[in-house]
This record gives C-alpha cells, sequence and structure tokens, in this order.
C-alpha cells in the first residue's frame, strides 16, 4: 500500500498507467493460492483447514470460513469478514463484520480501515475464538493466475471493487493502475503510459564472510543492505528467496564493546525481526536473513560465507 501511495502522487499519472502484472492463464497454468497481506506466512496446504472435499472448483477463487473449515467460494458472493489491524491503534487485532460484501469489496474495506483481510495461519490461530461459528467470513486467501514481470511472487493486489477487473479469468490479460491507485486488467495490446521502476537492492549470488560482503558492496555498489521497516523487510526478502546459500549477510553488526547492534549506515536499529534470543551474547557476529519461511533474522558467526545484498544508493 505504501508503494501504491508512492504511485498516485506522481504528477504525470494522469492516465492508466501500466504495472508489471500479467495474466499467463493457459490450459497448463495452476492456479495458486495466495494470501492478501504480504509478508505472512508462505501458503502451504494444510489438509486439515479445509472443509470435506475442498477447495472443490476451480472456478471458486476466494476462500471463505465457516464451523473454523475453509470453502472456496466464487468471489462475487456476499459474505461477512474479518480484518486485521497491525497498527494497533485500537486495543483490537480483529475486528469482525457483518455487513455482506463481496471478497473484493471486504479486501478493499479492511485496507482502508485496519491493515487486511486476516491473513495467515498465525492470524487465524490467534482469532479463532472469534471465528469458531456456523457463519461465513471471508478470510485473505484467493487464488489467481496473475505473475510479476520480475518473477518476484508477491502476493499483493489492488484491483477495484468490481471483481470483473480481475479476479475472475477474462480475456484481459494485462494490468494498468488507476489515478486513484486501484487496477484494471486491460487487453495487452492496448497503448498506455507506463511505470518503471529501478532495484535499490541486488542479491549477489557469491559466498563471502561478513567483511568480505561488506568490502565488495561498499567497492561495487553502495553498501550492505540495512531495513529500517517492514517494507523494506519485503523488498529484501522478496531478493533472499533467490539465494543460493540458506541465509544472506545484511548490513547488521554486534558491537561488543557498547553491547548492541547496528547498521553499518548507521541507521537506528528500531524495527526488528529477530527468530528468538538471537540478540544476546553476541561478540564476533553479524546479521543473517534466512532465504525460506518468515524470513527472520539470525545472528551468523563473522566467518561463515553466505550470498549477500548489496544497497544500490
Amino acid at each position: 500500500m505504501e508503494d501504491m501511495k508512492t504511485l498516485k502522487a506522481f504528477k504525470q499519472n494522469k492516465a492508466e498507467a501500466w504495472i508489471g502484472l500479467y495474466n499467463r492463464a493457459n490450459p497448463e497454468q495452476k492456479r495458486m493460492w495466495h494470501w492478501s497481506l504480504p509478508g505472512v506466512e508462505n501458503y502451504t496446504d494444510p489438509e486439515d483447514r479445509w472443509g470435506n472435499q475442498q477447495p472443490n472448483d476451480a472456478n471458486e477463487n476466494c476462500v471463505a470460513i465457516k464451523n473454523n473449515k475453509w470453502h472456496d467460494w466464487g468471489c462475487k458472493k456476499l459474505n461477512k469478514f474479518i480484518c486485521y489491524n497491525e497498527t494497533k491503534k485500537s486495543n483490537e487485532t480483529f475486528h469482525v463484520y457483518h455487513e455482506k460484501k463481496n471478497w473484493t469489496e471486504a479486501q478493499n474495506y479492511c485496507r482502508e480501515h485496519h491493515t487486511d483481510l486476516i491473513s495467515g495461519l498465525s492470524q487465524l490461530d490467534a482469532a479463532k475464538a472469534s471465528i469458531l461459528t456456523s457463519e461465513t467470513f471471508w478470510i485473505g486467501l484467493f487464488s489467481d493466475t496473475w505473475r510479476w514481470s520480475t518473477g518476484s511472487t508477491s502476493s499483493f493486489r489492488n484491483w477495484g471493487d468490481s471483481i470483473e477487473d480481475s479476479i475472475e479469468q477474462k480475456d484481459e490479460n494485462c494490468t494498468t493502475v488507476k489515478k486513484n491507485g486501484k487496477w484494471v486488467s486491460v487487453k495487452c495490446d492496448k497503448t498506455k503510459p507506463f511505470f518503471c521502476y529501478e532495484d535499490k537492492v541486488i542479491l549477489i549470488k557469491e559466498n563471502k564472510t561478513w567483511e568480505e560482503a561488506l568490502n565488495y558492496c561498499r567497492e561495487n555498489h553502495y553498501d550492505l543492505v540495512s531495513i529500517i521497516n517492514p517494507v523494506e523487510q519485503i523488498y529484501v526478502q522478496e531478493k533472499a528467496k533467490e539465494a543460493d546459500s540458506p541465509h544472506v549477510w545484511l548490513g547488521l553488526r554486534y558491537t561488543c564493546t557498547l553491547g548492541f547492534w547496528f547498521w553499518i549506515s548507521d541507521e537506528v536499529v528500531d524495527y526488528e525481526n529477530w527468530t528468538g534470543t538471537e540478540t544476546t551474547n553476541s561478540c564476533g557476529h553479524s546479521g543473517a536473513m534466512d532465504r525460506e519461511g518468515k524470513h527472520k533474522w539470525f545472528k551468523k558467526p563473522d566467518q561463515e560465507k553466505f550470498n549477500f545484498i548489496c544497497s544500490m544508493c
């Protein structure tokens, strides 16, 4: 959503413009399940979560929960829904809405008033007390055949309220963003303005010690990467997925003299994504990100050799 705010702020954005999302639908193309909220755990297929013989229809691409079991539904159906609130400005993390909306309307409402539709197994488990009911609620699980031109696996979609814009199959296989930041599918042979982007980070698929990685980045790019907010975490973890090593070095170092972690770019370590107790007793260690799973940070001995991520500016 931060990216969408940036695009909306462009003065040149006076008409629909192409973005890099396209539909690869064909008879051999399998639909993939995604969580609406990027950054939660990758979708796996937990059979015990689905209802009996679910999912059971290739044309039902959105998921609702009933009696704590998942059911695939047509996205145009109207259901109650559950929002997740990450900022916790109120004391409530989950908000149950009894007003019925289609899936995309529910997603847009949650993003406007909270963070997103409830997404990921950990969120669903935390909200279990609120959803152990025979009523039906939309959750943030959907399937589609859309892909990013960069090869990114990001699940982020920002379609308009109309299901016809997007998630249901039709003969418009490329995507534009409107002035209001919403997306619409368009025939690919149309001519439109377009947005380009330049990577600010680069994955180096060479195994080096932390100091060797630091020197390489400073000689060839800018620095080892720093992560100071959840948005940057998402960018970096997308790069980490392509690594040849189980972890990738970050620009995160421990000072034994002062006893704390710091970014070598002098950014304050405010946002954190440690896996557990790796922040203590860390002399001779630096920070690395896990290539898989939730892409948590680990302390690793400086002399271990991993791929690494450099910042470009």
